[in-house]
């Protein structure tokens, strides 16, 4: 069961972010394989190939419960409190972020951590170091989002390009509503996802974890209270 879910995985479908890639890869080894031997045949079904697995885009399910999930897949590379990015104007406090580093092994399909509104969306031009390191959330091209769930509280995604990564695709508006773990965005080819928690809210995760996007519970949220039961009365009854 374990090898088919794997299989599954791995041979799940491309996300469409990359079919120009794989179709230009494809048309590269056959008409450049014919003209030009079978070197560059080989190497372009090798790119094309690579393609189809990077940009692979599979299903996930999200616990049906109160909590904040992974926005990517990848391996956390930092739990620790900081101040979200000034231009989503979400304050100076410091709230604890979650750090996660995609490989290009990497599922890089970016993936909403609760349900709620994009409020805001801000977009940085930076620098291209690796996104391992902890001054790429600082320094590197960046895009974030500020989401504002039911209960009012704000959460911060940011998608942040890596060494290689030179282009970071957001596939949402400011004002458009998401469920937790569906799609808001795509790296390539490599990057770093940033999680701003709310304020007040603990992260249950450590540096090293793998993590799995739509579906790994990074925290847990307080459910919401339930509505005060009213008796039925009558119009002009007395209590």
């Amino acid at each position: 069961m374990a090898l088919l879910q794997s299989l599954r995985m791995v041979l799940a479908p491309p996300h469409p972010a990359g079919r120009p890639f794989i179709i230009g890869g494809a048309v590269v080894a056959v008409v450049g394989g014919l003209l030009l031997g079978s070197w560059l045949f080989w190497l372009a079904a090798a790119f094309t190939a690579f393609c189809f697995y990077f940009f692979r885009d599979p299903e996930r399910v999200t616990p049906d419960r109160p909590v904040i999930v992974a926005p990517a897949d990848g391996r956390v590379v930092s739990v620790e409190p900081a101040v979200p990015p000034a231009e989503l104007g979400l304050g100076p406090a410091p709230r604890w972020r979650v750090a996660i580093f995609l490989s290009v092994n990497d599922v890089h399909i970016n993936r909403s951590p609760v349900e709620g509104v994009v409020t805001r969306i801000a977009y940085r031009h930076g620098k291209f170091v690796s996104a391992n390191l902890d001054k790429a959330s600082d320094d590197n091209e960046r895009n974030a989002l500020a989401i504002r769930m039911p209960n009012g509280q704000d959460v911060a995604v940011v998608q942040i390009a890596g060494l290689v990564a030179r282009r970071i695709l957001c596939f949402v508006r400011e004002g458009d509503s998401l469920r937790a773990g569906e799609r808001f965005g795509l790296i390539r080819f490599g990057s770093r996802t940033d999680l701003y928690l709310p304020e007040g809210v603990r992260p249950l995760v450590g540096a090293r974890q793998l993590m799995v996007g739509g579906e790994t519970v990074i925290a847990e949220l307080a459910p919401a209270a339930p509505k005060p039961a009213t008796a039925d009365v009558a119009p002009g009854s007395v209590l």
